[in-house]
């Protein structure tokens, strides 16, 4: 089963079962008249195969479910740009690119944090008397301050940044690791980072 959420989650998508009618009238009915409760009834159908793909990519259960939900919200808006055939096989198609897209988003904040960390006139004020960037010895002096900022971070915020940015792991993993709820590690993660902003621009005024 899929637990408590699962069961608010079937009762908000709820329909009036009809068994015998299949999905293609369900889904010309919902063009027709736009009720939700329709669509509850043709999404119910394959809520299991829904959750069951959002977990394969997301590897997550409260993404997973999230997934579901966001999904079925989604629907009403897509449903009347398509000429779908197969539901079944358009709804999959959907879901597999939610999850990509999530799967990409996640990505992308590891890429800015890596432009950011590796960009040291991000730290920097502009000024005649900054060093210049080619210089090895001043891009060695960040990497060390970089390194010891980071040491100086709580332990939880110090273990999130080395596990997203320098291990390439992803919320749900540094969740189950560290046995916390991902919207802590998301929290550890964004703390982290401003402290390390804030310690990398002190050290930077202390050496001019």
């Amino acid at each position: 089963g899929l637990g408590a959420k699962s069961d608010k989650m079937l009762f908000k998508i709820k329909g009036k079962r009809h068994q015998n009618r299949s999905d293609e009238e369900l889904l010309a009915d919902f063009r027709t008249a736009g009720e939700l409760v329709v669509l509850g009834e043709l999404y119910l159908r394959y809520v299991h195969l829904i959750y069951g793909v959002c977990l394969k990519y997301l590897k997550n259960r409260e993404e997973a479910m999230d997934g579901v939900m966001q999904i079925f919200e989604k629907l009403s808006v897509e449903i009347p740009k398509h000429n779908i055939l197969n539901f079944r096989s358009w709804l999959h198609v959907v879901t597999k690119n939610y999850c990509l897209m999530q799967l990409r988003l996640e990505k992308s904040e590891k890429e800015k944090f890596s432009e950011w960390i590796n960009d040291p006139t991000v730290f920097m004020e502009t000024g005649t008397d900054m060093h210049p960037l080619d210089d090895e010895d001043y891009s060695e002096s960040i990497e060390g301050d970089l390194e010891d900022c980071i040491e100086r971070l709580k332990e939880e915020q110090r273990i999130c940044i080395r596990q997203f940015y320098y291990e390439n792991r992803c919320y749900n993993e540094i969740s189950g690791n560290l046995g916390l709820d991902e919207k802590k590690v998301k929290s550890h993660l964004q703390n982290g980072k401003r402290n390390l902003k804030i310690c990398l621009e002190e050290k930077n005024v202390r050496r001019k």
